[in-house]
């Protein structure tokens, strides 16, 4: 894993955080993420972020689901055990409509699941650092990675200037690992200022 350093702003108010994210986009600083309590409208292209590719992969993955169906039904019924039900014809495609509805639903359904919780590195057993504890409570977190270019000190009184309640410097592992949140999770921060 590689170590990272990042400067953390909190913002009390979504109101000062729109205006916080259009600057710091503006400044050409590298925003990591925002972390807010609650859906904020607007943020995601405020941010800069493309649209999500899920519906895409979910496409994908109902395309897989349906042609897995249809290629097993039809290799059942017309090669593996071809049966004259009632003389219906052993390639009966209106009658495999719903049980391949019911594949391409559970397919796309279950892939975008994986899928989503891959990218966004969600599972039971996956430790992820959490950049301040009110950050799923009440208050607004952006999080501006630092690299080689980034001046520390002038990243934090531009986030105060632009109306951060508290700024601090983390050092963190960049990424996911397998870890547990009873043990103690250790915090690289200077100290808060207000």
């Amino acid at each position: 894993m590689s170590v990272k350093k990042f400067v953390v702003g909190c913002f009390d108010d979504e109101k000062v955080l729109f205006p916080a994210v259009a600057k710091v986009r503006k400044a050409g600083y590298k925003l990591q993420d925002v972390y807010t309590p609650f859906p904020v409208h607007g943020l995601d292209k405020a941010m800069g972020l493309r649209d999500t590719s899920l519906h895409t992969a979910g496409f994908i993955y109902g395309l897989i689901g349906t042609t897995t169906a249809v290629t097993f039904m039809s290799w059942v019924f017309t090669k593996d055990w071809p049966v004259n039900i009632g003389g219906k014809p052993h390639f009966a495609l209106p009658a495999w409509i719903p049980i391949t509805f019911e594949l391409t639903v559970l397919c796309a359904a279950v892939g975008m699941v994986l899928t989503f919780c891959y990218i966004c590195q969600l599972a039971p057993f996956i430790k992820k650092h959490h950049f301040h504890p009110r950050a799923t409570d009440d208050l607004f977190v952006m999080v501006i990675e630092c690299t080689s270019k980034t001046n520390e000190n002038e990243v934090k009184h531009f986030l105060e200037n632009a109306g951060a309640q508290e700024v601090n410097v983390q050092v963190v592992e960049d990424g996911w690992w397998i870890g547990r949140y009873d043990k103690e999770q250790q915090l690289y921060r200077e100290p808060i200022v207000a």
